[in-house]
């Protein structure tokens, strides 16, 4: 007999999605985090991976600990228009701001970019990105 697994809910994965690219953004350790929460590293790896559902006291206090209100976990889910897109805006685009925070380098540029201070130096290196991406946009 097979045993049919249920699919995580979308949202769910996405929840998860963003609880770690924020712990990654953060440097924290999901043994931190677990610690902080008062439970394992593998219930905050089944939350990531939407695995567990995330409740609302719980996300709450993971919103606190990392310093964002619990709407950050929610930005660009799934089945939801893009932020003053009126609908109308590219979906893909999230993933693939997402899929950049969640890659190594990604993730190293964000860490390194915001410890920046002076905004003229961080316009700077946008300009020196662009003319290395030759992006002919914006």
């Amino acid at each position: 007999m097979v045993q049919n697994k249920k699919k995580p809910n979308p949202i769910d994965t996405h929840v998860g999605s963003r609880i770690r690219l924020r712990r990654n953004m953060l440097g924290m350790s999901q043994e931190k985090l677990g610690d902080s929460l008062g439970i394992t590293f593998q219930q905050i790896q089944k939350y990531e991976k939407g695995l567990n559902r995330v409740g609302a006291s719980r996300l709450q206090a993971i919103a606190s600990i990392m310093g964002v209100p619990v709407a950050y976990f929610f930005e660009d889910a799934p089945g939801t228009p893009a932020a003053g897109t009126d609908g109308f805006g590219e979906q893909n685009q999230a993933s693939y701001v997402s899929d950049f925070l969640n890659s190594s380098e990604g993730l190293q540029l964000n860490r390194s970019f915001v410890k920046i201070a002076d905004p003229k130096v961080r316009r700077r290196i946008v300009d020196l990105v662009k003319s290395l991406a030759a992006d002919d946009g914006d």
